[in-house]
């Protein structure tokens, strides 16, 4: 047996031993909501929580591989989607308290061509906070009609990250810069702000100002052991698995996956959905900034990333805002969402979803391999629902 497969039955039999450990833990409901859904809407998923610091529950569930029969494992790798963001927002933010660049410079000051249009023609400035909050007027419509469309990040691509903001900055902005809020490709052009900025790649600037002072080993921009990378699968009644290219429904349209992106050395940073790694290591990530934000960044830095910034433009009666970084419960009695004000949470479309309330010293990451129930489906909200009620908060 190759040494690979053989460290892997090593960490399987681990698996098999830690999940029986979350059964018998003081979460049954949490224990209900996956036993329900593996094999049925979710193939394999990585759940750990913190309260106050100490790990609570850690279980892995269901198939790494269903096909291959190889049970999830810790220290699974999984391709991250926009669970990416925050970190390289956090190392944006480094490089504001770094004196590297300023919140309120103008993109154009280090990407002098980026100067996308309103309807009018013009084309307002965009400051480096308005792409950070999701406030520039940037969208993920990338379609601009003449064949050559920009890049989301998990989509398929065969140009360079500059390539791709040119493609971005023809695109038509939605509103002008601070006027609204959208979910957007605004991530990857900072990445491309970062890079002028610091003079160095967008994988150097996270690993030197993120992962590295975290000791976040198995987190990149490529797979640090492909061996560990899970297989992904696509919604479907059982979830089915994915191709290199797999087009998977969303709501009226679809969202296009390039699996092959992972293992491709041409394909660019994403700073919206580029990176890979694992459970364990992004709940380090979550918990420095939940515990005040060192070694990456001083106090002073959190309220940008712990408030909400686009009150006044909240696009639906949601209940959430947008900070720098994440999204920001303001009401969760909106949404009926259990957490006290002030939670912050975000999610990653390959099927990720992560909590921390900050005023329950509670930090919650669910990792799954199931696009894209994982992500905005039923599964992380029943989680999210049955951890408060096992804890009785």
């Amino acid at each position: 047996m190759p040494a690979a497969a053989i460290e892997w039955q090593s960490a399987c039999e681990q698996s098999e031993g830690e999940d029986e450990v979350g059964k018998a833990s003081q979460f049954p409901g949490v224990d209900r909501v996956v036993d329900r859904a593996v094999d049925r809407t979710i193939v394999g998923a990585n759940i750990l929580i913190k309260l106050n610091g100490e790990l609570v529950y850690d279980r892995q569930a269901g198939f790494f591989d269903r096909e291959a029969d190889w049970p999830m494992a810790p220290h699974t790798i999984f391709r991250l989607a926009s669970v990416t963001k925050p970190m390289v927002s956090v190392a944006a933010l480094a490089m504001v308290e770094a004196g590297r660049m300023r919140l309120d410079d103008p993109v154009t000051r280090y990407l002098p061509d980026f100067r996308p249009r309103l309807a009018d023609g013009s084309a307002p400035p965009i400051t480096i906070s308005q792409l950070m909050n999701h406030t520039a007027g940037l969208s993920y419509d990338l379609d601009n009609g003449n064949g050559r469309p920009a890049a989301g990040g998990t989509g398929p691509s065969d140009f360079d990250l500059a390539e791709n903001i040119r493609r971005i900055a023809a695109l038509p902005l939605a509103f002008p810069p601070g006027a609204g809020w959208r979910y957007s490709v605004a991530i990857d052009v900072l990445g491309g702000v970062m890079e002028v900025a610091d003079g160095r790649s967008l994988p150097e600037i996270v690993k030197a100002r993120v992962t590295h002072p975290l000791g976040m080993a198995d987190t990149a921009f490529r797979p640090v052991d492909p061996s560990r990378l899970a297989v992904v699968y696509a919604d479907g009644t059982p979830p089915t698995r994915m191709g290199n290219i797999e087009r998977v429904k969303d709501g009226e349209g679809f969202i296009e996956f390039w699996t092959g992106r992972a293992f491709d050395p041409t394909a660019f940073p994403s700073g919206g959905a580029g990176m890979i790694g694992t459970a364990e290591d992004f709940l380090v990530f979550l918990e420095a900034m939940r515990q005040g934000g060192r070694p990456l960044l001083s106090p002073a830095s959190m309220p940008l990333l712990a408030e909400a910034h686009t009150v006044d433009i909240d696009p639906a009666p949601s209940g959430q805002g947008y900070s720098h970084g994440w999204s920001v419960y303001r009401d969760p009695t909106v949404q009926k969402a259990p957490c006290k004000p002030g939670t912050w949470a975000w999610g990653g479309i390959y099927g990720h979803q992560w909590y921390v309330d900050p005023a329950s010293g509670l930090t919650i990451v669910i990792f799954t391999n199931t696009a894209i129930e994982g992500c905005v489906g039923a599964f992380p909200k029943d989680i999210f629902q049955a951890v408060y009620e096992d804890l009785g908060l």
